[in-house]
């Protein structure tokens, strides 16, 4: 993922309470188009970054759950 993608997701973000964010995660999810992937993905990974290893492990262990049942 380019970096101007990053910085553009950052951007349209900024100054957005938890309130929002959830519901920009909900909609985009609810909506299932592929094309807001690249966005959930920098939250993903912005989340990632500053997460403690244990909340890292039971992200990790959730999504194996989805995967493997």
């Amino acid at each position: 993922m380019s970096f101007q993608i990053r910085q553009a997701i950052a951007t349209s973000v900024a100054g957005s309470d938890a309130q929002e964010i959830y519901a920009m995660v909900d909609d985009a999810i609810e909506k299932g188009d592929e094309h807001f992937l690249p966005g959930l993905g920098v939250f993903f990974e912005q989340w990632w970054q500053s997460a403690e290893p244990h909340l890292k492990q039971d992200a990790v262990e959730l999504i194996a759950q989805k995967f493997t049942h």
